[in-house]
């Protein structure tokens, strides 16, 4: 576990990984996860609408750090491929996460290149924007921090880490749901963390000005667009 380190205005690196151990960085299912999928499954409405505003916020999120203000739309075409495909999943609510997370990925990627065709269509380049939710554990840890600073942090990582962090700290999936969702095994996804949450407590002390952090979240949507690193 990495030791908490502060910055030169008292940011705690807490705030970025959610007040959670760099090792299993995720919340632990509600008792009822499992009827809950099952019911959803046999078309009961209710549990659905639970089901869906369980996965949404984290869901969300995680995709603005793809797309930015399209966040709602490209969500809004994963929860079709979901809704089709609900029967066939198999497994718990981790596993639901990841199951939302590759498909709201892959639609997320869909849309990038999408835009990469469009003449003249630049790629979004606002700031990766709310990684707290109002309730979540997320929420209260950040408040240490502001959100955009962490933002910043974490955009300036390197793909594979950013990524890993995103899916570990904000979908709140463990090693083994993050790789299935990046096609990776679930030990490089543990260094990937690892690594990123390293190089995160090394760079508290000294976040991007305000000014810079449009253009380090742009260059970072636009590497994940291209496929760079």
């Amino acid at each position: 576990m990495l030791p908490v380190t502060r910055g030169e205005h008292g940011q705690t690196l807490d705030a970025v990984t959610c007040g959670q151990s760099s090792a299993e960085p995720h919340h632990k299912d509600p008792p009822d996860s499992r009827d809950l999928l099952a019911a959803a499954q046999g078309g009961d409405e209710e549990a659905f609408r639970r089901l869906y505003h369980e996965v949404q916020p984290r869901l969300l999120r995680y995709l603005r750090t793809l797309v930015s203000d399209d966040a709602e739309d490209v969500a809004a075409d994963a929860w079709l491929e979901i809704t089709r495909g609900l029967h066939t999943f198999r497994g718990d609510l981790d596993g639901f996460r990841g199951w939302a997370a590759t498909i709201g990925r892959h639609r997320a990627l869909d849309h990038l290149r999408r835009l990469r065709r469009r003449p003249g269509a630049d790629l979004p380049v606002e700031a990766l924007a709310q990684l707290a939710a109002d309730d979540d554990t997320a929420g209260g840890a950040l408040d240490a921090m502001s959100t955009d600073t962490a933002i910043a942090l974490i955009a300036s990582l390197p793909r594979d880490q950013a990524e890993a962090v995103m899916l570990r700290v904000v979908m709140g999936l463990p090693a083994e749901a993050a790789a299935r969702v990046l096609g990776k095994r679930p030990g490089a996804v543990r260094t990937a963390t690892h690594r990123g949450l390293r190089r995160l407590a090394e760079r508290v002390g000294s976040v991007p000005p305000a000014t810079h952090r449009r253009q380090a979240t742009g260059e970072l949507r636009q590497r994940w667009a291209y496929g760079g690193e």
